[in-house]
């Protein structure tokens, strides 16, 4: 993004354009460190825990028509130097706490009620559920336990779990979030425990604007010969430039120069021209692109885009995923 920053700068483009181009930073992509965002929320520091919804609610997306980001990807899988999926899944998130009794695990183990065992429960209820989901709706559910216990000698009396409830569209979602509290439930009500069940807006599906994306491909293949650039396909990972494709256009294509696996320890950027330099100089070009010959091109692409959500829509139906609950067994 600076590096397209300094070029446009640098070549005095601006004059030519019919429009501003914004170099926008945003934080807190990925939904890591939940407990922490969930501090943040709490102090009243934040509302939403991913940057994009964040900047959302507080208006700073209310002038912006359009939107562009690359991701850096890796060779493995990829077929050309550029592609750009039709969509990816969205998610919600679990923050799930299940609550026993503590006991001597030698000597009393009777009397403490093991929450170890309930979120185990949970957690195979959950994995036989896989055969209930459509393969078109690419559900994909991937707890941890976060904490299992405090001690070897010590029935677990706390145990805290995380997981993301993945889909291709809202419906597929909020169905496998359905079926994903009814089992943790089911884990508790096994075990006599009890759960804390906190749901938590994530990500909404993603929706790349297909002509935005022939504009970037061209700009791909100009640099890398005919046929480096593909659209088509769906991604199952997720990114909150998913919430902003309900709002405008958006594409989020990726380059490849890295190898390894995504999310991986063998992840690394092999070709650091292409990993830093190269994206620049095709968000800049794209950008040319758009907003050059008066804006026709971009002006078409708002022209013929019909958002999936209005703004105050998005914010009414993020807020009412967030919730909590608390469901203790009782015996009839």
């Amino acid at each position: 993004m600076l590096g397209a920053a300094i070029g446009l700068v640098d070549v005095k483009v601006a004059e030519h354009l019919a429009g501003d181009i914004v170099f926008f930073a945003v934080p807190a992509e990925e939904f890591i460190d939940v407990e922490e965002r969930m501090g943040r929320v709490a102090k009243g520091e934040i509302e939403f825990m991913l940057g994009k919804p964040e900047l959302i609610a507080k208006g700073h997306f209310d002038d912006i028509d359009m939107a562009i980001m690359i991701h850096t990807g890796s060779r493995d899988g990829a077929k050309t130097r550029g592609f750009l999926a039709q969509s990816s899944n969205g998610a919600l998130i679990k923050q799930i706490r299940f609550l026993g009794r503590a006991a001597h695990a030698g000597s009393l183990p009777q009397l403490g009620i093991n929450a170890l065992s309930a979120a185990m429960i949970a957690m195979n209820a959950i994995s036989a559920q896989r055969e209930t989901f459509w393969e078109k709706d690419t559900i994909r559910i991937h707890p941890i336990i976060t904490k299992g216990g405090d001690a070897v000698s010590v029935v677990p009396a706390e145990v805290r779990m995380e997981t993301f409830v993945r889909g291709g569209s809202l419906e597929a979602i909020l169905d496998a979030n359905r079926k994903v509290d009814r089992c943790l439930r089911a884990g508790a009500m096994a075990m006599g425990a009890e759960v804390e069940i906190h749901t938590i807006p994530g990500y909404l599906p993603q929706r790349n604007e297909k002509r935005l994306g022939q504009i970037f491909g061209a700009n791909v293949e100009a640099l890398f010969g005919p046929g480096e650039f593909t659209i088509g396909g769906h991604r199952a990972g997720s990114t909150d430039m998913g919430d902003l494709a309900h709002l405008m256009p958006v594409i989020h294509p990726y380059l490849v120069a890295a190898e390894g696996k995504a999310h991986g320890a063998d992840w690394r950027i092999n070709e650091p021209q292409h990993g830093y330099l190269t994206p620049a100089k095709l968000l800049a070009m794209t950008a040319i692109d758009l907003l050059y010959d008066d804006a026709t091109p971009a002006r078409e692409i708002v022209a013929g885009f019909e958002p999936a959500m209005t703004k105050e829509s998005y914010l009414a139906f993020q807020r009412r995923l967030l919730r909590k609950e608390r469901y203790a067994y009782a015996e009839q």
